[in-house]
């Protein structure tokens, strides 16, 4: 779950803080307090767009701190995404993001105080929280997000992913097939100037020894005379003159064993004068032996200077390094293996292509026998759930209508809908009313909490445009779907508000000539008197507290 989530200069939020706790968490206030801010920074620490104009005015960046508790199964999944992008594991289950937009343009994102990408957070995001807003209803309209739930609620996933698999490995042969069935023309003219790449790449016997090898040997070739003057020069520098470093080496350990019968310690200094001759011994055989293998023969820079020079043409033509001329040369010996069997490929493929349309017509009835199944249950389900949300005579449909087979299967999914007692049921689409899709957008993630692994659930009035007792079911709904799940809810309804295991406030006032938002823990009190706040707005009286204690003892 969400356990803590902190904000500091985003729009009219200077500072503010909010520690989570578990079922269902109400945030109420006045219109333009703050409320939607919180969630915006919820939204950025979960990979959402950064917006430079949403920084406090006259502040350097805005700042975002969110920490999750994972149970087990969602800390497995968040540490393997993790793995994935290289970043350490949540520790006991803590996971801890933190986001920053800089006013200048910049920004960084940390997830466990590592750097990460704003991709990253994105993936997390999905993974963890579902935020609904007031108008993300209109997702519910969208044949595909239908088509999702119903898969959802089905457990479709199993014949969807092996459908997947046969839709994509039967496009695969159509995409084949077709390569193979171009012009007849044109194919010859292909054939013909693969032949000649083919040819003369062949021609080169290029090996690994013709990239960085062959620049290093022409290097050698090219500084020959330089290198053996040089090298000649330091080998009798160190071992070979009789002024050489080792000859005088060798004149101080006479000295130094004439030394050491007057005095001890020269032994010591006398073995160390001798490691050192040793090892300038070994450099000079280590110096000769390669000065031995330099060829200054006018004729090997030449060779060289060809060889290079036809490598660097190859280069030009069929890519930067050997490695990828040897690529493309396997790539057209591959293409034109396929022009000179086309035939026998052709015929291959169409038994194939026909195999694998007969599969993929298999895995898409089996898909469709899954999704039958589950649509009459989902149905029902849903309908229940809108009564208890104040449609008491509604019908709700989820029907399936063939169509031909594509990526998803080989069905459309409608959900119908008839909120009204003698109304025919028509497609949820062409229903007007936001407060009735809103009420539906409920029903269905009350269905799907259980079947939902996400752990948090996110619900910005999704209860506007109702009232009343709809509301108090709205409510209702919300506390019955915080059992499994951690429930966040900005609510301006009172009868909806009520059913908060936690309940905060959200303020706003002028200090200063700034406008600065608090957001406050309410006690049992101060709950009374936003819900009087909520009932009758500004003029409190005693009814209206009354009333709000009434709403609140009611749901206890």
């Amino acid at each position: 779950m969400l356990t803590h989530l902190a904000v500091r200069n985003l729009a009219i939020v200077e500072e503010a803080a909010i520690d989570f706790g578990p079922g269902l968490t109400i945030i109420t206030g006045e219109t333009g307090a703050g409320k939607s801010v919180l969630l915006g920074a919820l939204g950025l620490v979960l990979g959402e767009r950064a917006d430079r104009s949403a920084i406090r005015e006259g502040a350097p960046e805005a700042w975002v701190e969110a920490v999750f508790a994972l149970a087990p199964p969602a800390c497995a999944a968040a540490d393997a995404l993790l793995a994935e992008a290289g970043l350490p594991p949540c520790e006991e289950g803590a996971l801890l993001i933190r986001r920053s937009v800089s006013a200048a343009g910049s920004g960084r994102c940390l997830v466990n105080d590592t750097p990460a990408t704003v991709q990253t957070l994105r993936r997390l995001g999905d993974r963890l929280v579902d935020i609904h807003g007031p108008y993300d209803h209109q997702s519910l309209l969208d044949p595909d997000f239908q088509r999702r739930v119903l898969d959802a609620y089905g457990h479709c996933a199993p014949p969807f992913d092996a459908y997947a698999e046969a839709w994509q490995a039967q496009r695969a042969l159509e995409q084949r097939l077709a390569e193979l069935q171009g012009d007849t023309a044109d194919l010859a003219a292909e054939a013909d100037r693969l032949q000649f790449i083919v040819d003369e790449i062949q021609a080169a016997s290029l090996t690994d020894a013709d990239g960085d090898d062959l620049i290093q040997q022409h290097a050698q070739a090219a500084h020959a005379e330089q290198i053996l003057a040089l090298g000649t020069s330091v080998a009798n520098t160190l071992t070979e003159g009789e002024a050489s470093a080792f000859e005088r080496l060798a004149e101080a350990q006479a000295q130094l064993t004439e030394l050491a019968r007057l005095l001890p310690a020269a032994a010591d200094w006398r073995a160390e004068v001798q490691s050192a001759a040793v090892q300038l011994q070994e450099l000079g055989r280590t110096l000769n032996d390669r000065l031995s293998q330099i060829d200054a023969d006018p004729d090997t820079l030449r060779q060289l200077e060809e060889r290079m020079g036809l490598v660097q043409r190859l280069k030009r033509k069929y890519g930067p390094t050997v490695p990828a001329i040897l690529a493309a040369l396997a790539s057209h010996q591959a293409r034109l293996h396929d022009l000179a069997t086309r035939s026998e490929q052709v015929e291959r493929l169409n038994a194939d292509l026909a195999d694998a349309t007969a599969r993929v017509r298999e895995r898409a009835a089996a898909l469709t026998r899954a999704r039958a199944q589950a649509a009459g249950r989902l149905a029902r389900a849903i309908t229940a759930e809108l009564r208890d949300l104040g449609f008491l005579k509604a019908g709700f449909s989820v029907d399936l209508a063939a169509t031909p087979p594509g990526p998803t299967g080989s069905d459309s999914v409608t959900f119908g809908f008839a909120p009204n007692p003698g109304e025919p049921m028509r497609p949820l689409k062409a229903i007007a009313s936001s407060g009735e899709i809103a009420r539906v957008m409920l029903a269905v993630k009350a269905v799907l909490a259980a079947h939902d692994s996400i752990p948090v659930l996110v619900f910005d009035e999704i209860d506007a445009n109702i009232g009343g007792e709809v509301g108090r079911a709205v409510g209702q709904k919300l506390r019955h779907v915080a059992q499994g799940h951690q429930v966040i809810a900005i609510t301006h309804l009172p009868q909806s508000a009520v059913y908060g295991h936690q309940h905060y406030v959200v303020t706003k006032a002028v200090v200063k000539g700034r406008t600065r938002t608090r957001i406050e823990a309410l006690d049992e009190p101060g709950r009374i008197d936003e819900l009087a706040r909520m009932l009758g707005g500004k003029g409190l009286t005693p009814v209206v507290e009354s009333h709000a204690r009434e709403l609140l003892a009611s749901v206890r």
